[in-house]
């Protein structure tokens, strides 16, 4: 029967393995809506961005995930403690990955205004329209730079002068967006962490009952003379 620590192991084995699932499951996801035609200006804010997040790395991430898993398998099984060893270093390099993505799409709040920019002035006159109706705005940074998309927001340039730049309130559903997701990205970090311990926890009691078999047999090898 399993003890406490192999327990918790396996526990956090299976939490580790869910966080890849979710992982892939959000990069696949993403990939598949992000160049749907929206129907309405948050979609088409959000697809924009999504196009700007690392889809690539977070699938092999999870490829990883899932491969450091296979390899605990054996190690669970068996008492070979080179299973674990393996299975804890793949964790931590999987764990600096998920980081590196967290901070990455971090950053990307920092300066999203100015990199919205490009992504606004390609998009077609539909989407933009969409976005201005959405956010109660005209153009992007201001109804003239670049230049403002005609429709019942922004009837005329005279209209269109009073209100707002579309960057303010994008930058400001992005910033909340953004930060929804890099802190799940960091809370899988935080799992990556708690397996990483439970494998050394599991690595150190697996040695110590090593140690006390060794010491058991010579002792029951010295009681035979």
């Amino acid at each position: 029967m399993a003890n406490k620590v192999a327990l918790a192991y396996m526990a956090s084995d299976f939490l580790f393995v869910l966080m890849g699932i979710f992982m892939l499951a959000f990069s696949l996801v993403v990939q598949s809506v992000q160049n749907e035609q929206p129907i309405e200006g948050k979609q088409a804010a959000r697809n924009l961005l999504y196009q700007s997040f690392p889809l690539t790395a977070g699938i092999a991430n999870a490829a990883l995930v899932f491969f450091t898993f296979i390899v605990t398998i054996p190690g669970i099984i068996t008492r070979a403690r080179a299973w674990l060893k393996l299975g804890g270093i793949l964790a931590t390099i999987s764990a600096v990955f998920s980081l590196v993505i967290g901070l990455y799409l971090w950053i990307l709040t920092l300066k999203i205004k100015g990199d919205f920019a490009p992504l606004w002035m390609s998009q077609a006159p539909v989407a933009q329209d969409l976005m201005q109706t959405t956010f109660s705005c005209c153009g992007y940074f201001n109804s003239s730079s670049p230049a403002f998309v005609t429709n019942p927001t922004c009837p005329s340039p005279a209209a269109a002068a009073l209100m707002r730049g579309c960057a303010t309130p994008i930058t400001a559903f992005a910033n909340v967006f953004l930060d929804d997701i890099f802190t799940a990205v960091f809370g899988m970090v935080g799992v990556d962490a708690v397996f990483i311990m439970a494998t050394v926890c599991l690595l150190k009691e697996r040695k110590e009952r090593e140690r006390f078999r060794h010491i058991d047999e010579k002792s029951g090898a010295r009681g035979a003379f």
